[in-house]
């Protein structure tokens, strides 16, 4: 059995950002945030205890607007978790 791939402390959806992962994020990367499934965040950070989930509304680049909400992170690998 291949060895499951180390989370990072930080990931981002967005291509632009530093801390995203293509390869990792094609696993499929899922999130527990308070105790709940999340499907809507666009970047977490384990050690700051924050996410960024995104909004319907964009800004006037096109992108879509994001907000911070703090608590506890638990990232896994889907369908390993």
């Amino acid at each position: 059995m291949p060895a499951l791939p180390a989370l990072p402390d930080r990931l981002s959806t967005n291509p632009g950002s530093p801390y995203y992962d293509e390869a990792l994020l094609q696993q499929g990367v899922g999130i527990r945030f308070k105790g709940e499934e999340k499907t809507n965040v666009d970047e977490y950070c384990v050690s700051e205890g924050w996410i960024r989930v995104a909004l319907a509304a964009r800004d006037r680049k096109g992108n879509p607007l994001t907000m911070k909400l703090n608590g506890s992170v638990e990232p896994y690998i889907k369908g390993e978790g």
